[in-house]
This record gives C-alpha cells, structure tokens and sequence, in this order.
C-alpha cells in the first residue's frame, strides 16, 4: 500500500519503519517543513508535506493536538478516498488547554471537525517503545491489542488489516465518538492489553474520571523526577503505573 505520514516523531517515526520493512511504499514529512527531518534516522521516502499527500491510499497524522489546525490547508487537498488515521492524544501541558475538549467533546472528533473531514483513530493507545518492540506475529499467545475507532466501517477494516500486519490484534472501539474509551485516563490506554482485556476494559472507561487520572499519572511522573534526578522508570515501570491508576 501507499502511505503518506505527516509527523516525524517517536510514533510517526516508528510506524514509518515497520511499513517499510513489511513492503509498503511510505512518503514521510515535518509539518513545519521537510528540514526539520534533517539528521533523523527515518524509513520512507523524506519529503515535502505538499508531496506526501499524493498519490497515497493512506494518510497518517502523527501530530500534537495543537498542530492540527495548522495543516488544514494540506488536508483540504487530500484525496476523498484517502483513509486519514489520526494518532494524537490531548494532554493539556503540552497542546495548552482546548475548551472544546475541557468541556467534553471527544478528542478525534475535534480533530475530524478541525481537519473537516471523517477520520480513524488508531495508534494513540500504545506506547512508542511498545509499537516498535512488543509486536507479535499473529495467533501468539499474550498478542498486544489496539484500539481502532471510526465511523467509516470499510476504513477501519484497512486500518485493522494493517496493524495485524505490524504485529498487533485490534479491536472494533466503535464510532469516533466512541474512541474516548482509548484516550489518556483509560484502562484501556498505555496497559498493554491482549484482545479480551482490551475489549472488557473499553467497556469499564469512565468519561469523567479520564482527565482526572490523565493528570494524576503526569503528577507521579513529576513527583519521581523531582525526587531523584537521576531516576530510571523503566518501560515496564511505565506500564505498570498506568494499569494501577487507570484502573482505580
């Protein structure tokens, strides 16, 4: 398949690699502007964000929250039959605080509504190191599943064949006012989870206690590194962290 991604970061970078190394032609671009992937290790072919949205069945934005007005301008020239998947999450430190989404409405869909057009979401509740190592081939026992999310039932079917691919078992999230049950606060975000505990704990996410625990996570990361500089929390420590308080 032909993929564009805009968004060089860990996650975009990271998917980058493993759909070159699995045959798919991937054209990859800084929103801000091709220099700015000067001196990154990247897969794909680096280029200008005007070329990475041609000639391509798959879009994928790997952008803050925050950036996503900014490309508005690309997205309106994409083509209609172009799956855009969306991987953001919101967290309020770094995108500044969005009162649309302060208020309730769910991430993605402000993101469809900022980029005007349908979207999935999907890589958002994996962490980078995860998505680049704990990929599995598929039928393994313990496989690691992600959540999919969308209103375009044929789209999301391409995007679930596509992380299968890369070594992960999905599960449906439903629409994309659904996809709240995979943001930031949620059991099912960042627990690294099998397909049958994904799916129990979508169904078990609390909308009003989400921000709540998103922020009480980001505290504890403060409080360790404010108590020991030098302090080591290991992917492991991550995850283990996340099951605990998401789940509380």
């Amino acid at each position: 398949m032909r993929f564009g991604i805009i968004g060089a970061g860990a996650i975009g970078s990271i998917i980058s690699k493993k759909l070159v190394k699995n045959g798919h032609d991937v054209k990859i671009t800084d929103a801000r502007g091709i220099e700015h992937l000067e001196g990154k290790e990247l897969a794909g072919t680096p280029i200008r964000v005007e070329d990475a949205i041609t000639n391509i069945e798959v879009l994928i934005i790997s952008l803050p929250l925050i950036a996503m007005p900014s490309i508005r301008n690309i997205i309106d020239q994409v083509g209609e039959d172009v799956i855009v998947v969306d991987t953001s999450n919101y967290y309020p430190f770094r995108d500044d605080k969005i009162e649309e989404i302060e208020n309730g409405i769910v991430e993605s869909v402000w993101v469809s509504n900022r980029l005007g057009r349908p979207i999935i979401k999907a890589f958002n509740n994996l962490l980078a190191y995860t998505l680049e190592n704990e990929g599995t081939s598929e039928g393994t026992s313990g496989r690691i599943a992600m959540a999919i999310a969308g209103d375009v039932l044929s789209q999301k079917q391409v995007i679930m064949d596509v992380v299968n691919e890369l070594g992960f078992d999905t599960v449906d999230s439903g629409s994309l006012s659904d996809s709240w049950r995979q943001q930031p606060g949620t059991p099912a975000y960042c627990t690294e989870l099998t397909k049958d505990e994904l799916t129990k704990a979508l169904k078990t996410a609390n909308k009003e206690k989400a921000p709540l625990l998103r922020d009480k996570v980001m505290e504890r990361f403060a409080e360790l590194f404010a108590e020991e500089k030098e302090v080591e929390f290991s992917h492991k420590d991550i995850v283990s962290m996340n099951r605990e308080i998401y789940n509380s």
